[in-house]
């Protein structure tokens, strides 16, 4: 592994692990703000949330979008016996949250726990078929009763995260949680990095967004209050090259460079302006970037809400082909990590031949 990859490799662990469901993101923005702040020339947090980092020039104004929210959970319910109830923040599958281990982030410090259900051995023939919905698990942390969980902080609206860290796997691929979207963030971080040096025409506005998960709320509000010329979003997108997924619901693949893409949630979230499209596409040709060009008819990232922005701000994807998104296992190669670096740096320093 080479210094490039051993040193996104570490940026993408250390928000990886890290913790911020939709609306608590301040532990990623603190790690965040810390990474780019000697990079640029101006950081700033907006009302709503969102970290906002300005290399200035003069024009384009470009605008470049990461989430820094992580689907999550919220204590809904303590019973007397001190078992928690919960609700779901963002898009979960609720059979990915069994038996998983969680984090409790109280005012009095963070609490383990773990999410338990009916067990198996005293279900009915008929429930064994079922799956197990999330409206039947809890959260238990060990408590006797409901006056000891709430001395130990907890209570309605205490935040809850997954409790994982990223693994290395064979092949340069890495597994853990909130890939989506902290791959995101990890391409922007380096891609300020990268360009910090750099004597740009255009001003750069990166903005680390709050609530994508549930609503692409903070693109939205960032995107009105800087007015950009043209905006691209970073995430993670579905390939569809592991079992249980057609190649005709997804031609993605692990591996084999950022993608680009044209449309998502069967147009009903963005279709790619095109004079974006021709100038991610035309970059990612002139420098050699490998890159896959993607369709889709389900999900949407920042972009859509930042396109609507206004009258209009023409608006793109790049995105890493990430397995197992919205899980606590998703799994990207991390050489796809450094060439959609690769591909927003360059896109930065062609955008005025477009814009």
């Amino acid at each position: 592994m080479n210094e490039e990859t051993k040193k996104i490799k570490n940026l993408l662990e250390k928000l990886s692990n890290a913790h911020g469901i939709s609306g608590y993101e301040g532990n990623v923005r603190e790690i965040i703000k810390k990474e780019v702040k000697s990079y640029v020339d101006e950081v700033k947090v907006d009302t709503f949330g969102n970290l906002i980092a300005i290399k200035k020039g003069k024009s384009p104004l470009v605008m470049l979008a990461a989430h820094m929210d992580e689907i999550g959970l919220m204590v809904k319910y303590i019973d007397d016996e001190g078992f928690i109830r919960f609700a779901k923040v963002g898009g979960w599958f609720d059979q990915t949250l069994v038996n998983q281990r969680v984090l409790l982030h109280t005012k009095k410090g963070v609490v383990a726990g773990v999410i338990g259900s009916k067990p198996v051995h005293v279900m009915e023939s008929e429930e064994q078929k079922k799956a197990i919905e999330a409206k039947d698990m809890f959260i238990d942390v060990g408590a006797s009763s409901k006056d000891d969980a709430m001395a130990m902080g907890i209570e309605p609206g205490v935040p809850v995260s997954i409790d994982r860290k990223l693994v290395a796997l064979a092949n340069d691929k890495v597994t853990g949680k909130a890939f989506d979207d902290r791959a995101g963030g990890a391409v922007l971080i380096t891609a300020l990095q990268r360009i910090a040096g750099m004597s740009l025409e255009s001003t750069v506005m990166a903005v680390f967004t709050v609530q994508e998960e549930v609503g692409l709320k903070g693109a939205k509000t960032s995107a009105f209050g800087l007015n950009p010329d043209v905006a691209v979003a970073i995430d993670t997108c579905i390939p569809g090259d592991h079992p249980g997924i057609k190649k005709t619901d997804s031609a993605i693949q692990v591996g084999q460079g950022p993608a680009i893409t044209v449309m998502d949630a069967g147009g009903r979230g963005v279709i790619t302006h095109p004079k974006v499209l021709e100038w991610l596409r035309e970059t990612a040709k002139a420098k050699g970037i490998p890159y896959q060009m993607d369709v889709t008819e389900r999900g949407t990232t920042d972009a859509t809400a930042i396109s609507l922005t206004r009258e209009g701000i023409p608006s793109g994807v790049i995105s890493v082909a990430s397995r197992y998104i919205h899980t606590p296992v998703e799994l990207l190669s991390l050489k796809d990590l450094v060439k959609t670096a690769d591909l927003v740096v360059e896109a930065i320093k062609s955008v005025g031949g477009y814009f």
